[in-house]
């Protein structure tokens, strides 16, 4: 059997390695909630993974997109849970919601969401609201999960208006 040398440099861990690391640190920590959420995220994850023709790992920006529609997930479910007076399970909705943000990219202000909508219009030529699809095929790589898709739906709609 070879024998595979160490890597004496250090390498910057994945996204996907830091929520293994942190699972780690959460069970050793006994923190339920952490624990919990974490798991589903990496079980979310590994679903994407294994989805498709063939298994494959993800990129960081994949996983930001997993972990984008996990977080959009909690939040819907938490204003359902509030609406049917669950105050408990909204909480914990929440509180789950809040642990993945953590390792989501921050998020953009109002006033760069503009400045970047202002530059996509420019970059693509777009002169009315036609043309939004456009706009928005340039603008998506250059948010990737830093905004919520309805917010840049929404500006890149009223600036084209």
């Amino acid at each position: 059997m070879p024998i595979v040398p160490a890597i004496c440099e250090t390498v910057s861990m994945s996204l996907k390695e830091t929520l293994q690391a942190d699972l780690t640190k959460a069970i050793k920590d006994r923190n339920e909630i952490q624990m919990a959420t974490i798991r589903m995220m990496l079980s979310a994850i590994t679903n994407e993974e294994v989805s498709g023709k063939s298994v494959r790992v993800l990129t960081d920006a994949e996983v930001i997109t997993v972990l984008t529609r996990e977080a959009k997930k909690r939040k819907e479910a938490a204003e359902a849970f509030t609406l049917g007076d669950r105050a408990d399970r909204a909480a914990r909705e929440i509180a789950e919601g809040s642990i993945i943000s953590t390792y989501l990219p921050a998020q953009l202000s109002a006033d760069e969401l503009a400045k970047l909508v202002k530059e996509a219009i420019a970059e693509s030529g777009a002169t009315g609201p036609g043309a939004m699809g456009a706009v928005m095929k340039v603008l998506t790589p250059k948010i990737a999960g830093r905004a919520a898709g309805g917010d840049v739906a929404a500006a890149v709609k009223a600036s084209l208006g």
